[in-house]
């Protein structure tokens, strides 16, 4: 019970103090401090459970056994970023967003290709990963390009459905003011409707990094080679190793979480113009 109270009192205080650094105005540090200072708690909290109740290793391993796990495997942890992140999650992602892009574009440039092929998008985007990377491995093998072949599938159809409602986002009036101006399609096409569509655009991109990796890393569980992050959690759960699987883990949401925010500083710099980047 004193235990219990002790670690419900150290999450009170870092409460309260998160509480007062959010109120304290609109800075940089006000912006920044509150999520380093909920994480922290977060991992103080989890390291003090663990120790207080002496959770087992195998159901819970300790923030500090993370890090040594962390620590001893770099090398382990780099060739499977390598694998799963560069080689099959960014291939595939660069693929199914840039060739998604291109048949927005020639979806709204073709009718019928708007009414035949959006909603054929919207059921394969519906079929379930789990079915379809058996399929990929079989199709392309065990090595990274079956996860390109997975990764390409998730993200082509978002991209695809963000790139189409991106060129529908001008009204009529600006499209008319383009042809008083005696623009063609192409014209209109540079000049208007893409830079009005990038905030779309950019919005299936954001969502595609974590379908990218995500797609990746669930498709090396059906076949990979001896490495990738899939790979490894599946084997380290066969070994009940967890501070492994929790390390792999770690480093997924970190490069997930640097992938996602290269794109929106990206964002950030394209559409300068955009409402939502006004301070």
């Amino acid at each position: 019970m004193v235990q219990l109270i002790g670690i419900a009192a150290v999450w009170l205080v870092a409460w309260k103090v998160n509480a007062w650094v959010s109120a304290s105005g609109n800075s940089r540090i006000s912006r920044w401090l509150p999520p380093v200072l909920f994480g922290v708690t977060v991992l103080v909290v989890w390291e003090l459970a663990v120790r207080v109740y002496d959770i087992s290793p195998v159901l819970l391993p300790a923030p500090s056994a993370i890090r040594v796990a962390l620590v001893e495997n770099t090398a382990v942890l780099w060739e499977d970023v390598v694998q799963t992140f560069f080689r099959g999650a960014l291939s595939g992602y660069a693929i199914g967003c840039g060739s998604a892009f291109l048949v927005g574009i020639l979806v709204d440039r073709v009718p019928f290709l708007k009414r035949g092929l959006l909603p054929v998008g919207n059921f394969v985007a519906a079929l379930p990963i789990i079915g379809m990377a058996p399929i990929m491995v079989m199709w392309f093998g065990f090595d990274w390009q079956s996860k390109a072949a997975i990764v390409v599938l998730m993200c082509f159809f978002p991209m695809l459905v963000n790139t189409v409602q991106g060129l529908a986002a001008t009204d009529h009036m600006q499209r008319d003011l383009m042809r008083t101006y005696a623009s063609g399609y192409w014209q209109t096409l540079v000049k208007l409707r893409l830079p009005a569509a990038m905030p779309f655009v950019f919005n299936g991109l954001k969502i595609c990094t974590t379908l990218a990796l995500i797609g990746a890393i669930v498709a090396e569980f059906f076949g990979s080679p001896t490495k990738g992050m899939g790979f490894r959690i599946s084997t380290e759960v066969g070994r009940l190793a967890l501070d492994m699987v929790w390390a792999e883990i770690t480093v997924a949401a970190l490069v997930g979480s640097g992938f996602y925010g290269l794109v929106a500083l990206l964002e950030k710099r394209v559409t300068f113009w955009h409402p939502s980047h006004r301070h």
